[in-house]
C-alpha cells in the first residue's frame, strides 16, 4: 500500500517549515522512527522521524522548499495492510477519481441532445468524459458545474468548441471508508488533521474563451501584455513539482511560458529542458528596453524568442513594457542579477526580524552605560582555571556576569517583569529565566536557562556552555527559546565595547557585555593598567525608571569590581 505522510505541527503553532536536507531518497528502505529529513522552522532545525517502516515511494518537496503544515511530505510503500488502511490522513479513496473496492460506478447518463455514436463529435465528448472521470475533477473547461441535490453527486457538463456535451457522475466511496485510519501521530509533533478529505482547489469563477494563436502569448504572459480584447483568462500557477520549479528558476525560465507550449499538461523537467534548449534567449522579453530595442549581447527579436507561437500581439504592446534591466547592467553587459544577491526572508532571520520590529515599536527603549574595572574578576577566573577540582568546567567572564545579574535582579524586580497590556497589569516573576543570545550561521537565537538564579556559579557556567554549543549546531528546540524574563548578549566576543541592544518581546531588560580591554585606569590614586569593560543596559521605560536601571547596573558592576560583594546580595 502507499501511505502518505503529512508535515506535522512542529510546535508553537508554526505554519510552515523549510526542508534543509533529506536523509533518504526514492527507493530507500526505512525503519520506524528513522530520521528521514531535517526541516528548519522559524526557531530551530528539527529532525523528522519516519512514522512507517517500508520503502520511500516519493518525496513531495526538495531541499530548500518551504512546506506548509499538513501538506504531503513523503510517500511510503508499506506492506502488510489492506488498501482501506493505506489511505493517508486527509485523502479518501474517492479523491483518486477511481471506483472504490466493492462498489460499482453508475453509468454516465447521456442527455437527449448528445451527438450520435460514431461521429467525430461523439468521440470528442467521450474523450472529455474519460478525462473528467480519470481526474475526478468537478469541472471541464468551458462548462459550469451542476449539483444534483436528489442524488448528492456532482454532474459535469463538458463542451469544447461545439463538440457536444456529456453528463458524468462520479461514484461515491463506500460507507466503510468513513472508518479509515489516520496517519500515525508522532509524539510531540501535534495531532493529525481531523478532516477526512483532501483540501480541494477552489472552482474557477467565470467562463473562459477559446484562444487562437494570436492570443497565446497574451495568455502566457498576462503580466507583461496589455489586453485589448474581452478575453478573460483565469490566472492560475502552472502545475508542476518543486524540483521542476527550482530548475526553471535556476535557468531563468518563466513556467507560464512553458505551460503555454504544453496546454493542459503538468510542466515536467523534460518540458523545461526542451524550452531552455530551444529558447537560448528566453530572457529576451524581459531585457527589452522601453523603446523595444534588445539589450547589448542579445540581438534576437521578440518574435524569435517565442518559438512556434505567433508573436504579432507582442509587437503591438512592446512599448508598454517598462525597463526590466538597470541602466548600469546595460552598460556593463552583465546579467541583471549579476550585481545583486537576493536571499529569501525565512527561517530564523524572518522570526528575528518580526520580533525586533514588534519590540522596537511596542516598548519605549532606553539605554544606560557603565564602564567598570574588572581586574579582580579576571584574577578570580585565573585562580579558578588553575583549580584542579574544576577541570572540565569552563568558567568565564560571561558566567560571572550572569551570576551578578541574577543577584542584582533580586534588588530590582522591575527588570524581571513584563507589561501585560491586555490585562492592564505588570507581571513580576519570582524566578529568573535567563536568556543568552547566541550568534549562529542561521542568525541570532536566544535560548533560555530556567531558574538561573538558583544555580551555583559552576552549574551556571556549564549551562551557558551547553546551550551555546547546541545553538551553534542548530539543534535548539523551539521550546528552549521561550519563557525568558531577562537576557544577556556578549558583544565583547566580536571586539565591541558597547551598544544599544533591543529587548526581546515581553522582557523588561537586556544587558550587553563589552570586550575586556587592558586600559590605563585610575587605581588607588595612581595610573595603572587595569582590565576594563563596559556594560550597556536597555530597558522598557514603561516598567523601569531611570533610577532603578542605574541601581541595577551599579549592583552588577559592584560584583564585577569586587566579586566578594556578591555575598551581600540575595
Amino acid at each position: 500500500m502507499i501511505a502518505e505522510f503529512l508535515l506535522p505541527d512542529l510546535g508553537e503553532g508554526l505554519p510552515e517549515a523549510e526542508i534543509v536536507q533529506w536523509h533518504v531518497a526514492e527507493g530507500d528502505d526505512v525503519t520506524l522512527n528513522q530520521t528521514i529529513a531535517e526541516v528548519e522552522t522559524a526557531k530551530a532545525i528539527v529532525e523528522i522521524p519516519s512514522p512507517y517502516a517500508g520503502t520511500v515511494q516519493g518525496l513531495h518537496a526538495a531541499a530548500g522548499d518551504v512546506v506548509a503544515v499538513g501538506s504531503p511530505l513523503v510517500s511510503f510503500a508499506v506492506e502488510g495492510a489492506d488498501a482501506a488502511s493505506a489511505a493517508p490522513a486527509g485523502r479518501g479513496e474517492g479523491d483518486t477519481g477511481e471506483p472504490a473496492t466493492g462498489s460499482t460506478p453508475r453509468p454516465a447518463e447521456i442527455p437527449s441532445d448528445a451527438p450520435r455514436p460514431g461521429t467525430a463529435e461523439a468521440r470528442g465528448a467521450a474523450a472529455e468524459r474519460g478525462t473528467a472521470g480519470a481526474r475526478g475533477t468537478a469541472a471541464v473547461r468551458g462548462a459550469a458545474a451542476v449539483h444534483d441535490a436528489a442524488e448528492g453527486q456532482e454532474a459535469v457538463h463538458g463542451a469544447a468548441e461545439g463538440r457536444g456535451t456529456a453528463d458524468v457522475r462520479r461514484p461515491t466511496a463506500p460507507a466503510a471508508q468513513k472508518d479509515e485510519r489516520a496517519t500515525p501521530n508522532l509524539v510531540g509533533y501535534g495531532a493529525a488533521p481531523s478532516s477526512g478529505s483532501r483540501p480541494r482547489r477552489r472552482p474557477r469563477g467565470g467562463g473562459t474563451a477559446v484562444l487562437d494563436s494570436d492570443h497565446a502569448v497574451r495568455e502566457a504572459a498576462p503580466h507583461d501584455v496589455l489586453h485589448t480584447g474581452p478575453i478573460e483568462v483565469p490566472v492560475e500557477r502552472p502545475r508542476s513539482t518543486p524540483p521542476v520549479r527550482k530548475l526553471a528558476k535556476d535557468l531563468g525560465i518563466d513556467l507560464v511560458l512553458v505551460a503555454a507550449v504544453h496546454p493542459g499538461e503538468p510542466v515536467t523537467r523534460a518540458h523545461v529542458e526542451e524550452f531552455a534548449s530551444r529558447e537560448p534567449a528566453a530572457s529576451g522579453v524581459s531585457s527589452q528596453t522601453s523603446e523595444g530595442r534588445p539589450t547589448e549581447g542579445n540581438t534576437s527579436s521578440p518574435a524569435s524568442t517565442i518559438g512556434p507561437v505567433e508573436a504579432r500581439s507582442f509587437s503591438a504592446s512592446a512599448s508598454t513594457v517598462p525597463p526590466a534591466v538597470p541602466a548600469a547592467s546595460l552598460r556593463t553587459g552583465q546579467a541583471p542579477d549579476a550585481r545583486v544577491t537576493r536571499t529569501p526572508i525565512r527561517g530564523v532571520r524572518k522570526h528575528t526580524a518580526a520580533a525586533m520590529v514588534r519590540s522596537a515599536f511596542t516598548a519605549p527603549h532606553a539605554t544606560t552605560f557603565l564602564t567598570v574595572d574588572v581586574t579582580a574578576t579576571t584574577e578570580l577566573l585565573a585562580s579558578l582555571k588553575s583549580d584542579r577540582s574544576l577541570d572540565g568546567h569552563r568558567i568565564g567572564v560571561l558566567a560571572i556576569v550572569a551570576k551578578a545579574v541574577c543577584l542584582a535582579l533580586g534588588r530590582t524586580p522591575a527588570l524581571n517583569a513584563t507589561w501585560d497590556d491586555a490585562a492592564g497589569e505588570i507581571v513580576e516573576y519570582h524566578d529568573v529565566n535567563l536568556g543568552i543570545a547566541a550568534a549562529t550561521e542561521r542568525g541570532l537565537v536566544v535560548p533560555v536557562i530556567r531558574c538561573a538564579g538558583a544555580l551555583p556559579l559552576v552549574d551556571l557556567a556549564d549551562a551557558i556552555a551547553d546551550l551555546a554549543a547546541t545553538a551553534r549546531a542548530g539543534r535548539t528546540a523551539p521550546a528552549a527559546m521561550t519563557g525568558g524574563t531577562f537576557s544577556i548578549t556578549n558583544v565583547g566576543v566580536f571586539g565591541v565595547d558597547a551598544g544599544t541592544p533591543i529587548l526581546n518581546p515581553g522582557e523588561a531588560g537586556i544587558l550587553a557585555v563589552g570586550a575586556v580591554r587592558r586600559t590605563p585606569w585610575e587605581h588607588h590614586g595612581e595610573i595603572a593598567l587595569r582590565d576594563v569593560l563596559t556594560l550597556s543596559l536597555s530597558f522598557d521605560h514603561r516598567l523601569v525608571d531611570g533610577a532603578e536601571a542605574a541601581r541595577f547596573l551599579t549592583d552588577v558592576a559592584a560584583v564585577l569590581r569586587e566579586p566578594g560583594r556578591a555575598m551581600l546580595l540575595r
